[in-house]
């Protein structure tokens, strides 16, 4: 159990425990169906936390040249690089820090893949493809919505691939089950397995919640196992971002303020959803607190938890709690670590969450502490 007095408020704290159950689990997946299961920067890059990750996978991916940089230098291997566009500014940082680079388009392979060709680079190009299906309901998760910017269509691709396009990336799930995947590998196979003889690894993205509790693992095992017969050739990558770190810590806060407004009340704490959880509004979804149940349990204590931003949608509600809430009660929230450090900001120059880890034997290490330099030197 966390000692919360232990650490500063508010502040992101991970439990190593937690962390090291999903990276077992991971590895298991890995080891059991033979494929390469990777970090997603995108999720989570808290760096002081990767010589745990180093203990259980090898490598990371990366979507910009400074994730690249993170992955070489702090992860302490070359990434899987993948962006929508690269630029001609960045790309030579991308290849030193980058094993695979998969480019968006054509145009991009063509005016890219020459560049790797310098003596000794080792690079392994692929181009990203889109199986024109996906299960994600909500379109600003949705990388295979009509219209998209993402990836090549089979329609677009030519009989015999470009020499350099040694791999396909697909992405197309989001916080998905394995039988999302089963039914995205058909429409993958069925638009692109022309081409598999040609390449050499397939990179099936993000979004495989496998360290979800209700997550069939033995499902996924035996898929990619299967495809790995299919197409015994292949090398089979996965990418996710959210399994990792998924329900394996907390963002704590206080009540600094309640207030009322025709029966509304407020608990503004000292924390903002728009600055700290931004996928609490953009997904959007209410997030769990602990001690507190979602809407009206018709125990009298109902409330609004506000953020101290002054943006006026910077709010959430409703939960019960079994009592009337006091100024500078500690309000927990639940499984705030995955696409919560990567996306905060400094919005009105709000004090920023600390960054924690609660060791597996009962210590508090805190890797960061946010001052007024911090957010000055934003701002410069």
């Amino acid at each position: 159990m966390i000692d919360f007095a232990c650490f500063p408020s508010p502040c992101y704290i991970m439990e190593e425990d937690l962390l090291r159950k999903n990276l077992a689990l991971i590895k298991s997946v890995s080891d059991g169906a033979g494929v390469e299961i990777i970090l997603a920067f995108k999720s989570f890059a808290m760096w002081r936390s990767f010589p745990i990750f180093r203990e259980y996978i090898d490598h990371s991916t990366a979507s910009s040249v400074y994730e690249a940089r993170l992955a070489l230098e702090e992860f302490g291997s070359k990434a899987h690089t993948y962006s929508p566009a690269y630029t001609e500014a960045d790309f030579p940082e991308i290849m030193r820090c980058s094993s695979h680079i998969t480019f968006n388009s054509m145009a991009q392979f063509s005016r890219f893949y020459p560049m790797t060709l310098e003596e000794g680079s080792g690079i392994s190009c692929g181009i990203r493809v889109n199986p024109e299906y996906s299960e994600v309901e909500t379109d600003l998760y949705n990388p295979c919505a009509p219209g998209t910017r993402f990836g090549i269509t089979a329609d677009l691709l030519p009989e015999v691939l470009p020499e350099g396009i040694e791999g396909f990336h697909c992405h197309c799930h989001c916080e998905s089950s394995s039988y999302e995947l089963e039914r995205t590998l058909m429409h993958l196979e069925d638009k692109f397995s022309y081409w598999f003889s040609q390449i050499k690894w397939l990179n099936l993205g993000g979004g495989h919640l496998m360290t979800r509790k209700d997550y069939d693992v033995a499902h996924l095992i035996g898929l990619l196992k299967a495809l790995h017969v299919r197409y015994p050739h292949l090398q089979i990558i996965l990418e996710p971002g959210s399994a990792f770190t998924w329900q394996t810590g907390v963002l704590t806060s206080e009540v600094v303020d309640i207030v009322e407004n025709r029966g509304i009340r407020t608990a503004i704490l000292n924390v903002s959803f728009t600055c700290h959880m931004p996928d609490c509004l953009e997904m959007p979804y209410q997030p769990a607190v602990r001690g507190a149940e979602i809407g009206d349990n018709g125990g009298g204590h109902l409330y609004r938890l506000g953020g101290n931003s002054c943006l006026s949608g910077d709010y959430m509600g409703d939960w019960s709690f079994d009592h009337k809430l006091q100024l500078g009660e500690r309000i927990v929230f639940e499984d705030m670590i995955h696409y919560t450090t990567v996306k905060t900001n400094m919005f009105n120059g709000i004090h920023h969450p600390a960054i924690a880890l609660w060791t597996r034997d009962g210590k508090a290490k805190i890797f960061k502490e946010f001052t007024y330099e911090d957010y000055r030197d934003r701002m410069s």
